[in-house]
């Protein structure tokens, strides 16, 4: 599944990445990638919540 990625540099000068279909999922890095790498962590950890919560 793919997933859609809003990423934009806070006033301190880190990004902040957000998951436009998931708003839970937010995080940021020092860089665009390590957003980017940090936001996927964060929709992975989001999904497997879910799931367990199902079950």
């Amino acid at each position: 599944m793919e997933y859609t990625a809003i990423i934009e540099q806070g006033k301190n000068g880190w990004y902040v990445a957000q998951c436009a279909q998931i708003p839970a999922a937010i995080s940021q890095g020092k860089t665009v990638s390590e957003a980017e790498e940090n936001l996927k962590d964060a929709i992975k950890l989001l999904l497997e919540y879910e799931l367990e919560e199902t079950i």
